[in-house]
């Protein structure tokens, strides 16, 4: 395993949208309201509000932008979060998709077949990581990782998730053609977010202290 060096960090932030193919469309999570509202690009205007789960955070869409997931983060020491799906073509939502604790963050595989939250509540089932087969929304076993999992970000060949543990200062990789996670990746102080470059030979991690940047150099893969 290659160095890790640190250098300044920088504010990052994201949005999540509908491919170019479909008409372009902003998916806005209000935490207060329990709901995602649809936004129309061309005009800024927004549509309906859709009825989620409590307090709902991050969202991402599949590949081929036909489904939004949500993430229901609930109230902290709730046993159970959820993911709500939500059909793109229709902005209608789904049944709720049971994950773990407190779910904080949402990648999906390239090809779309898989998400991944990462569960930071306290209590059971925190501290790990839900895959969900996209195909019939089912969530499989939970994989342990570090203390809280706050973030996650997924190779571009697919074979790995990066798991940012911010209590734990550390990155599990997952494998995910097993789901096997390997031993923790120690990085800075409370590990708050991860990229990966396009060629997935980098890895990026923020860490909120000491206001550092932790790079992993070398293929970013589970082997």
């Amino acid at each position: 395993m290659s160095e890790l060096t640190q250098r300044p960090a920088e504010a990052a932030s994201a949005a999540a949208r509908s491919p170019r193919s479909l008409p372009p469309t902003l998916y806005v999570s209000d935490v207060a309201g329990s709901t995602v509202t649809p936004i129309a690009t061309a005009t800024n205007t927004p549509g309906q509000p859709i009825q989620v789960g409590q307090a709902p955070g991050s969202i991402v869409i599949t590949p081929d932008g036909r489904t939004a997931y949500v993430v229901n983060t609930t109230h902290p020491y709730d046993r159970t979060g959820t993911m709500t799906p939500i059909a793109t073509a229709t902005n209608t939502p789904g049944p709720p998709i049971e994950v773990g604790n407190g779910p904080m963050a949402i990648a999906i595989t390239p090809d779309g077949e898989t998400a991944y939250v990462a569960n930071s509540g306290y209590g059971d089932p925190s501290d790990t990581v839900t895959p969900i087969a996209t195909a019939t929304n089912t969530p499989g076993p939970p994989i342990q990782v570090g203390s809280t999992p706050w973030a996650l970000a997924i190779t571009p060949d697919g074979q790995a998730v990066y798991v940012v543990n911010s209590h734990s200062g550390t990155v599990t990789l997952i494998a995910t053609a097993t789901h096997t996670p390997g031993p923790p990746i120690q990085v800075g102080e409370g590990p708050r977010a991860i990229a990966i470059t396009p060629d997935g030979k980098t890895a990026y991690v923020a860490n909120w202290k000491p206001g550092t940047v932790a790079e992993r150099s070398g293929q970013a893969s589970h082997r």
